[in-house]
């Protein structure tokens, strides 16, 4: 019986040794993927070629690196978590700049933060009140994994709204029913999109910004891929689309990032703008949470934000690459040029039906090209998993490797097609 008791009793302390909303957490796209290929080894013919991570993979620019050189003396001190008073400046001049608004003051208005994704997670702790009955964080589906995380770890749960193929991947805000938005509390968004590139209208903010009025909700705009895009006009951006519509930023919170614009993921350097009386609850939960930028980082982070010539050469890549690699694609798979962003979005049962991780696992064995299924990118939500049937390719590579990368797969298609 004592035995029992103990064993009881220590099943207990273990049970309780962690967070229990951690259980809630699904693998990362990246695990689903290493575990749909054991076991293949790839055709040896084939060098392997990657466009399954969104990792930019063009060179980080040689101004940037030596900043960093130059600024080591920085290890030697603790960083403020509010940043410097030169990185917030740069940061409002490039906000000014960029999307044309009034310059965000600097000590109110923006914060660093160590990359989008911290920032993304960070907020949802400081937003959402777990005491609120059946609270909800909005996401689009297919998403960024840690827009789900961060709900489920605050206490909250997600609510997915399907991206719509018909409306240019845009969710479809008007199904959501009253009681549900009654219950949400913060709404993701990602402008450009990850995985569709689709890049929100200013009829698309209008609409949010009065159900955010209406519900009282905040509003979380990732902007990481606004610097990469194919039209004249560069992407419109929360803040900017704030100002058209004549409104401050109430409830508005934009993150950006140096990781996909200067081509510096390793760096982990971003900023969040917006909301002065949000920013000042989040500068206090970050305090505590120890997540101040490096001195070193932020030195080279202000070049970075001041310059515009290489983020100008950055895009001529990515415009050289899709207009040579969409085209290719768009013979074998149902695939357009996205509005920005560096990634295609394609179904892929154009010329066969098969389902999206058959045609990676197949891809991968028989061309060595890693694709991510879109089935991993998105939840089954209203009876339908809006990524199931696609793939994302990232075209983060060098255009040559890239093209490579879609003659294999036009190969490979059309190599099933046959068989079909």
């Amino acid at each position: 019986m004592q035995a029992a008791c103990a064993l009881a009793r220590e099943a207990l302390l273990q049970s309780s040794a962690v967070n229990p909303l951690l259980d809630q957490l699904q693998p990362y796209p990246f695990e689903k993927l290493k575990k749909l290929f054991a076991g293949i080894t790839p055709d040896p013919a084939y060098r392997p070629i990657s466009l399954g991570i969104g990792e930019p993979k063009h060179p980080t620019p040689a101004f940037i690196q030596q900043a960093l050189i130059d600024n080591l003396a920085g290890l030697a001190s603790y960083p403020a978590t509010l940043g410097s008073d030169a990185l917030r400046g740069a940061i409002a001049d490039w906000l000014q700049k960029r999307y044309d608004i009034p310059r965000p003051d600097p000590a109110t208005e923006i914060l660093p933060v160590n990359g989008s994704r911290e920032a993304l997670f960070s907020l949802t702790q400081t937003v959402v009140d777990p005491t609120r009955p059946g609270a909800l964080v909005m996401c689009p589906n297919p998403f960024y994994q840690i827009y789900e995380g961060s709900a489920y770890l605050a206490g909250a749960q997600p609510y997915f709204v399907n991206s719509d193929p018909k409306r240019n991947f845009a969710p479809d805000f008007s199904q959501v029913p009253q009681d549900v938005w009654e219950r949400v509390q913060l709404l993701f968004v990602c402008s450009p999109g990850n995985p569709t590139g689709a890049v929100l209208t200013l009829e698309d903010w209008k609409e949010l910004f009065a159900l955010s009025d209406r519900y009282g909700f905040v509003i979380a705009s990732d902007e990481c891929y606004s610097e990469i895009y194919f039209n004249e006009d560069p992407p419109l951006g929360g803040m900017q689309a704030a100002r058209l519509l004549g409104r401050d930023y109430r409830r508005l919170i934009s993150f950006s990032s140096l990781s996909k614009r200067s081509n510096v993921p390793g760096m982990r350097s971003g900023f969040v703008a917006g909301d002065a009386a949000i920013l000042k609850k989040f500068l206090l939960y970050r305090t505590y949470h120890g997540a101040a930028m490096s001195p070193v980082i932020q030195a080279a982070s202000v070049l970075a934000w001041q310059d515009e010539t290489h983020v100008q050469g950055n895009i001529a890549k990515y415009v050289t690459k899709f207009s040579q690699v969409t085209p290719l694609l768009q013979e074998v798979l149902e695939v357009a040029l996205p509005d920005a962003a560096f990634y295609l979005w394609a179904k892929v049962d154009k010329l066969v039906n098969i389902s999206d991780t058959e045609f990676a696992q197949r891809l991968y064995a028989e061309y060595n090209v890693t694709v991510l299924p879109g089935s991993y990118l998105a939840r089954e939500a209203h009876g339908v998993n809006p990524g199931a049937g696609r793939i994302r390719m990232a075209l983060v590579a060098e255009v040559e490797e890239c093209l490579e990368a879609a003659q294999r797969i036009v190969a490979f298609t059309r190599k099933l097609a046959g068989q079909a």
